[in-house]
């Protein structure tokens, strides 16, 4: 397989399998040429032009399963794999990020807009998991008319605590919980020093 990504982002148009040099066709065209035209040095010569086009071709073919497996794909069609699955990428991860943000598209799918989902998609993207709080809540009462639970006005604040807050992009951090949020929640995202004790400021 042979495959490259041209630049940063991902998708890019016109990125497809090249010719690979040395690379042998299973089913040269000179042997399929009628005898007046393969007892003809000059067409031989001719066609063995366009097996070398042809080639990668097969090449692709005889390995075509592997091209829709994540962990094996070249490197700009799992670009092209993310956007197919909706995988929530912005092209500047490196290739083993984005191989497992395609792998764990449709299970992450499934629980988006849940907490679990939320934290799953942070920690995919950012490699920590993040800390959550919402205004929901649940509670129980063996009596009518108990207090309810959570708060009155909906919301939702993450806090990424990483080792080096200023190689985080916090625009980043608020695409990632906007795609993974419940839609009606209003959030407040944040990022700060993973050895910042829990309620002190943050930036």
């Amino acid at each position: 397989m042979n495959g490259a990504v041209n630049g940063p982002s991902y998708a890019v148009p016109g990125s497809a399998r090249g010719t690979v040099p040395g690379l042998a066709t299973p089913y040269p065209l000179g042997e399929a040429l009628p005898a007046v035209y393969a007892e003809d040095d000059f067409g031989r010569r001719f066609v063995s032009g366009l097996d070398v086009v042809l080639a990668p071709l097969f090449n692709v073919l005889d390995s075509l399963e592997a091209y829709f497996s994540p962990a094996l794909a070249p490197a700009d069609f799992v670009d092209h794999l993310a956007t197919w699955v909706g995988a929530e990428l912005d092209g500047s991860e490196p290739l083993e990020t984005r191989r497992r943000a395609v792998a764990a598209a449709v299970a992450l799918h499934r629980v988006r807009g849940t907490r679990r989902g939320l934290v799953a998609a942070v920690r995919l993207a950012f490699g920590t998991a993040p800390e959550v709080v919402e205004s929901g809540g649940a509670h129980w009462s063996a009596r009518p008319l108990g207090p309810f639970p959570g708060k009155p006005s909906p919301g939702l604040h993450v806090t990424l605590r990483v080792a080096d807050p200023a190689a985080v992009d916090p625009y980043r951090l608020r695409a990632v919980v906007a795609a993974a949020r419940p839609a009606h929640l209003p959030f407040t995202t944040t990022v700060t020093s993973a050895s910042a004790p829990e309620g002190a400021p943050t930036p």
